[in-house]
């Protein structure tokens, strides 16, 4: 049981971080991005073409750090994935969302339409890269063994302070800087803060590139700890929005929440239950608690 509950947390560190890209669009853009699954699968990619193309014949970029079972290289390409993921999303508002929203679509004409720019990106990978696994690395990966039977990966351990630092400094962005407070102002009220001053579409391009970053990240890390496949993302948008509604919409301290309680309740479930029910369990617990805290565990009562 340790075990699980460590494992647990490594998996809600990467959907804590991937519910604050999905919950700041939500909540600034004002619908449910279903693409941003897709654009943690861009991320990933992106990371495996430069790492595998540009660095593969650089040897000290492929030598492996310590413990760990990738080089520097790898390290080096969370920026392009980075700059990816961010140039497409803002380009993608650009195209799509910006007309939708200079002529008053409601919002379920934006979540639709993100739900058809998810299965387009998926396409494009699927014919870039086609539909098999792909990999990091290959090999065995050292394992570390702790107190009570924990066997832990360093790669894990990686993953988890990425997650976690990068939670910090999203957290002290919004609340600390002078883009973040008017991010900020905008997902509130944007009427109110058009009237103060802040220009509503740069903050809403500037939310866009932080949804991208954070989605390459997330969808770089994901990669590490399992595989590439065209619909990683997709698949992992179900605990994401079940992280994003139980930790109640627009609320970062929720959503990192909302994240570690259903990486921990889907990993110990495994204890008695086939990993296929996972999914199912991160609903059954959503649906619970939200039975008895319809808005969210960090929602406030209207």
């Amino acid at each position: 049981m340790p075990e699980l509950i460590v494992y647990g947390i490594i998996l809600g560190s990467i959907i804590a971080l991937g519910t604050i890209g999905f919950t700041l669009s939500t909540k600034i853009a004002g619908f449910c991005n279903y693409s941003h699954g897709d654009l943690m699968t861009v991320g990933a990619y992106i990371a495996l073409l430069v790492n595998g193309t540009l660095f593969s014949n650089v040897g000290f970029l492929q030598s492996k750090i310590g413990p760990l079972s990738f080089g520097l290289g790898l390290l080096i390409c969370f920026l392009p994935a980075i700059l990816v993921s961010a140039g497409l999303a803002i380009l993608i508002d650009r195209w799509v969302y910006r007309p939708l929203r200079r002529h008053g679509a409601p919002s379920i004409h934006f979540d639709m339409v993100s739900l058809g720019v998810a299965f387009i990106v998926r396409g494009v990978i699927y014919v870039i890269w086609g539909a098999d696994y792909h990999f990091y690395f290959k090999g065995v990966r050292s394992m570390l063994f702790l107190p009570l039977g924990i066997k832990l990966r360093p790669d894990e351990i990686f993953i988890m302070a990425v997650a976690w630092a990068l939670v910090a400094v999203t957290y002290l962005f919004l609340g600390r800087t002078r883009v973040g407070k008017a991010l900020r102002a905008t997902a509130d009220n944007p009427d109110l803060a058009r009237v103060a001053g802040i220009g509503t579409e740069r903050m809403i391009t500037w939310n866009w590139a932080v949804v991208g970053a954070l989605a390459a990240v997330s969808g770089v890390l994901y990669g590490i700890e399992t595989q590439l496949r065209p619909e990683m993302g997709w698949l992992f948008l179900l605990p994401l929005f079940a992280a994003l509604v139980l930790g109640s919409i627009g609320s970062i301290t929720g959503a990192l929440v909302g994240g570690l309680v259903l990486g921990m309740t889907q990993q110990i479930s495994t204890a008695w239950l086939k990993p296929t029910y996972k999914p199912a369990i991160a609903f059954l617990v959503m649906i619970l608690t939200l039975i008895f805290k319809p808005e969210g565990i960090f929602g406030r009562r209207r």
